[in-house]
């Protein structure tokens, strides 16, 4: 009986210290009890106007995220979109899409920027078979699901949290990058005047 005793002790202590190496990213709340993803990064040696330009030349490579700027003066603000998708045995398709606010600030010496405002936003199968969203109203990722949703909007969550960390580390990276990012150039299509040839 001790032995199993203290097997079962044995099992309970690796497994919370398997749980501590593990930490999965989380979202934390802001003072208007909203999920919000907020970072300051230094960088002394750039100037304002530099970093802008680092994240413009980031938002319109191909690897970045399609999100939609409102203003672009001393604090950008912009509206972009993730998809969460749903594995069953080996398939994937899309379950619905997290809708979200990205700010970004800019000084001498630093830049800040957070994500907030997440909402959720199912998808279904259109008469094509496409998955095109529900509704036009998503639902706020703080709003408590019930029981019955309880085990899939947490798995919404973490999703949504590890890809809020994927793109804060994509993005830091590129500021932090001496190389220029290359835009990918569209070539100039040859024009044929065909204006005064005869034929």
């Amino acid at each position: 009986m001790k032995i199993v005793v203290m097997c079962l002790c044995f099992f309970i202590e690796m497994s919370s210290v398997f749980a501590q190496e593990r930490k999965e990213p989380m979202l934390s709340f802001d003072d208007k009890g909203k999920y919000i993803y907020y970072e300051v990064v230094t960088q002394q040696d750039k100037s304002a106007e530099a970093l802008k330009e680092r994240a413009k030349a980031y938002f319109r490579s191909p690897a970045a995220p399609k999100i939609q700027f409102l203003t672009q003066d001393s604090l950008w603000i912009g509206k972009g979109k993730l998809i969460i998708n749903k594995t069953a045995f080996v398939l994937t398709r899309p379950s619905g899409e997290v809708r979200y606010q990205l700010y970004l600030d800019f000084k001498n010496g630093k830049y800040r920027f957070w994500l907030t405002d997440f909402n959720f936003i199912p998808y279904q199968r259109d008469r094509y078979g496409n998955f095109v969203p529900a509704t036009s109203i998503g639902i706020p990722l703080e709003q408590n699901p019930g029981k019955l949703n309880a085990l899939e909007w947490a798995s919404y969550l973490k999703v949504t949290a590890k890809e809020v960390q994927l793109f804060a580390d994509k993005f830091k990276q590129t500021m932090l990058a001496d190389t220029a990012i290359a835009i990918p150039t569209t070539k100039a299509v040859p024009v044929q005047v065909t204006k005064d040839q005869k034929w």
